[in-house]
């Protein structure tokens, strides 16, 4: 009688378990690249609409009022709602702007910065 040349059983699920393993390992790193490459380009756009309000505060060349007020962004078809907040400083010829983007309940990124009179 011949000996039988190939694998035995054991060996082919011992195999077959480390290709399911692997594949499952490169299906949760694809997954988790997926997800931050999402956020970057939401954190990106937040960025856009909350320079884009700070710029427009800037460009009306006056003192901004202290207060809060919500302006509306829209960039790469998503709609944002970007919050500002004037607030006084000690020195009465600045004001502090905080520029606050959320989108839905998600707060995505939040800027700060000091304006002054012209």
């Amino acid at each position: 009688m011949k000996p039988c040349r190939g694998f035995t059983l054991i060996e082919v699920l011992v195999a077959l378990g480390v290709v399911a393993l692997t594949l499952t390992a490169g299906l949760q790193a694809s997954g988790a690249l997926t997800r931050n490459a999402e956020r970057q380009t939401e954190q990106w756009l937040a960025q856009l609409c909350a320079e884009n309000a700070l710029t427009a505060l800037r460009l009306q060349r006056q003192l901004p009022g202290t207060g809060d007020s919500e302006v509306v962004c829209e960039q790469a078809n998503r709609t944002m709602l970007v919050r500002l907040s004037v607030s006084p400083t000690p020195n009465p010829n600045f004001r502090r702007v905080d520029a606050t983007v959320v989108q839905g309940a998600t707060r995505l990124l939040t800027l700060s910065t000091v304006q002054g009179r012209y």
